[in-house]
């Protein structure tokens, strides 16, 4: 198994980031990967399949998943769909942890969940009209947000794994988030050991034990996933690409991308064209 931790950055001028899924248009996957941040993936049209640690969840119009901080997971998204994702910074409930650095939200059905995603519909739409005074209504529904989350939501029971499995994928951040601004450049498992003070069998070892990944791979899979995301919002050529995103050449570059998403980054460019 390959998992990647995500770095999540938060929207300007707000304490967190919310976005349209870019899985939107269908035949889409994101492998497994982790962050620290809390996240929540609102459905509301269409569907989506989430995994998190192997156990598949389901998704239809009108349900959402959240996801944990450093909870590893993945998505299926095969046909088009409608998602809003809203993550949230861990610090924002460091006042409700119940273990070191740690909180832990349910994932099971509760009564307030369609309150949850008339919130986060509601957040979206103020956010993106930008309307006089949209910034108050923006904050006033997210704290509301933050309320159910943590009166409803927070589960108090935990045990020492789950605190342990956490503060090791925390550790292991540290390493990631380098990794995730220099990805593009030779950044060999030798170099990084040495900027950590760590041998690199070590650091091996480090990412097979707590991420269950090959570190080659592991970079591998964070550059045809920026690659694509160059491919969906630039004009750059598919050469430019491959440069930008640390791939040696175009060859190179559509060998991942056929792998990762079924279709040459040609074949991606052409039906973004067309649309």
């Amino acid at each position: 198994m390959e998992f990647s931790h995500e770095l999540i950055m938060p929207n300007q001028g707000f304490p967190f980031k919310i976005f349209l899924f870019e899985g939107g248009d269908g035949n889409y996957f994101r492998d497994k990967h982790w962050h620290r941040s809390v996240e929540l993936f609102a459905v509301y049209e269409g569907t989506l399949k989430f995994y998190l640690n192997e156990e598949a969840y389901p998704l239809q119009t009108g349900e959402f998943m959240l996801v944990n901080s450093n909870e590893i997971h993945s998505v299926d998204s095969p046909e088009p769909n409608r998602t809003i994702v809203l993550q949230i910074p861990l610090k924002t409930f460091e006042d409700y942890y119940t273990g070191e650095r740690f909180i832990r939200f349910t994932h099971d059905p509760l009564p307030q969940d369609g309150q949850v995603m008339k919130l986060i519909r509601e957040i979206h739409r103020a956010y993106e009209e930008g309307a006089c005074g949209y910034e108050m209504k923006v904050k006033g529904l997210y704290y509301m947000l933050l309320y159910l989350l943590v009166t409803e939501y927070r589960e108090t029971d935990v045990t020492p794994d789950m605190v342990k499995w956490h503060k090791n994928l925390n550790r292991l951040s540290l390493i990631t988030d380098y990794i995730k601004e220099n990805y593009a450049a030779d950044l060999s498992l030798e170099a990084l050991a040495g900027i950590f003070g760590y041998s690199p069998t070590y650091l091996s070892r480090m990412f097979q034990k707590y991420a269950g990944i090959n570190y080659k791979s592991y970079l591998q899979n964070i550059r045809v996933e920026r690659a694509f995301q160059e491919l969906a919002n630039t004009e750059h050529t598919i050469s430019e690409t491959a440069m930008n995103n640390g791939f040696p050449n175009s060859k190179a570059l559509a060998k991942a991308f056929q792998k990762k998403y079924g279709m040459l980054p040609s074949e991606y460019r052409g039906k973004r064209t067309r649309k």
